[in-house]
């Protein structure tokens, strides 16, 4: 056996995916941006659609997505105060690979 056949290149995952599994593996934030691709939401809108999810959870991800950009939170003073959520550009760049998820899970995914 040659000492080339022995000697093998680490792996490494690549780094743009590695980012977007770090981002999107935060349980909800693919399920809000999907949501959100319906139309723009208030916070109870999301709450009802997302069944499962807790108020403070809720909150946390859309200031994490609002701060990647890929969702805009808009503040009607009122009155009443209103707060909608939408979808940014970058967030339905998102929807091709979300659907393509989707409908993996679907195909190879049991249901539990």
């Amino acid at each position: 056996m040659s000492r080339d056949a022995d000697h093998h290149e680490p792996r490494a995952c690549d780094a743009g995916l590695s980012r977007a599994f770090q981002f999107l593996g935060k349980r909800w934030n693919g399920v809000l941006i999907a949501t959100l691709v319906q139309g723009p939401s208030g916070f109870s809108e999301l709450k009802r659609a997302v069944a499962g999810i807790s108020d403070s959870v809720l909150s946390e991800r859309l200031t994490e997505l609002t701060a990647a950009g890929l969702v805009q939170r808009t503040v009607d003073e009122g009155p009443p105060v209103a707060v909608v959520y939408r979808v940014t550009a970058a967030g339905e760049a998102l929807i091709p690979a979300l659907d393509a998820i989707a409908t993996w899970a679907r195909d190879n995914l049991a249901d539990t």
